[in-house]
């Protein structure tokens, strides 16, 4: 039995939607005949992280300086502290270090009381402070420079710590390292497990270098000797991660 087809505004509705069902079938079937489809459903990954690391003597040498003085005023704790300041800044121009590697890091002003108990503080002087980052770029300079602005009247050394101009072919060989281990470590894992490496589907990279820690605080005074310095050996280190794709 043949059904009618409608006349009039009607048929052409009914038309219209049945062509327009048609096309919105087919993506899905493309995609579900596509080869590899559901593969990413179906793979057996591995994620995991190795380090690289490299050892490189530092060329560059950082450290934290100034003068501390006290006096019975502001005004003469400041001036004194001036006048030596003047002085350690002459010496490391003299020592050779360029003004850009000189840098004002602190510079204080506090008054000084004496406490007793059951009493009031007792105002006994004003401690003047001025301190300066210096870059020095020749390590076998660090010793003399120390010396010469000890000679010139600073009295106060917050911390050396070591460095590289330039990190960048530390690092790369690091990062060789680093994905060495990664791959050698992924085929240990896939071997254990009944599984080969097919291939490497992401990887991601962190670290960076390690240096040493800062020598600590000291109060300078004059040296009859020369200042040793000992620059050891910087640790530069990478951590890559990883994620394989397994396959039995």
């Amino acid at each position: 039995m043949n059904t009618p087809i409608p006349a009039g505004p009607a048929a052409g509705l009914l038309l219209a939607a049945s062509a327009l069902a048609l096309p919105l079938a087919l993506p899905g079937a493309a995609w579900a005949d596509a080869p590899g489809a559901d593969r990413a459903f179906e793979a057996t990954t591995l994620s995991l992280s190795a380090d690289g690391e490299t050892q490189v003597a530092p060329d560059q040498a950082t450290l934290n300086l100034g003068v501390q003085v006290t006096a019975p005023t502001a005004a003469e704790a400041m001036a004194q502290n001036a006048q030596q300041m003047t002085a350690v800044f002459a010496a490391l121009r003299k020592a050779g270090l360029p003004e850009r590697d000189v840098r004002t890091s602190n510079l204080s002003l506090s008054a000084q009381y004496t406490y007793a108990q059951d009493k009031p503080p007792v105002l006994n002087g004003y401690a003047a402070s001025n301190e300066v980052t210096v870059t020095v770029n020749d390590i076998a300079r660090l010793g003399p420079v120390i010396d010469a602005v000890t000679a010139a009247g600073a009295n106060q050394v917050n911390g050396v710590s070591f460095g590289l101009k330039d990190s960048s072919a530390a690092e790369d060989a690091a990062r060789l390292a680093a994905v060495k281990a990664l791959s050698a470590k992924a085929a240990l894992y896939a071997g254990a497990t009944g599984y080969h490496v097919v291939r490497l589907i992401n990887l991601s990279e962190g670290g960076g270098e390690t240096p040493p820690g800062p020598v600590r605080p000291m109060a300078l005074m004059k040296a009859a000797t020369p200042t040793p310095v000992s620059a050891g050996q910087l640790s530069v280190q990478v951590t890559v991660t990883g994620v394989y794709e397994l396959a039995k």
